[in-house]
């Protein structure tokens, strides 16, 4: 039913001003517009919408994330510009806060303006 439908990827802000300048001026994403309730990006084809709400309870899991070929260099120019990585107790994660996966995949997280987790994913196979 909807194996060939486009993905349409939700957050939440209760900061729409401060959201607006991270994704779009911090993390690069093309603003597609808003209107009284949503900012929507768009991240490489897919429709990012965040919803403007009174407030936002961001969960502790990630909420979105992107797959990227240089993670450490993706980290250092995100790190440049103000984003600061998340640490997690019991994972080992390096002097970058980049944690390997037992099979080789690099992880790292970070929030946005509302708390929502964010990361970015260097597959292990990405050469």
């Amino acid at each position: 039913m909807l194996e060939t439908a486009n993905v349409i990827a939700f957050l939440a802000t209760a900061r729409p001003e401060e959201s607006r300048r991270f994704y779009q001026e911090t993390l690069g994403l093309i603003s597609l517009g808003e209107d009284p309730r949503t900012l929507m990006f768009d991240c490489n084809g897919t429709t990012l919408r965040i919803q403007k709400l009174k407030a936002v309870a961001p969960g502790p899991h990630t909420a979105l994330g992107w797959q990227v070929s240089d993670l450490v260099r993706e980290v250092h120019t995100l790190s440049a510009s103000g984003v600061k990585f998340v640490r997690y107790t019991g994972l080992d994660q390096d002097r970058d806060a980049i944690w390997t996966a037992p099979g080789g995949t690099l992880v790292a997280w970070f929030k946005d303006p509302d708390g929502n987790v964010l990361s970015l994913t260097e597959p292990s196979d990405v050469v």
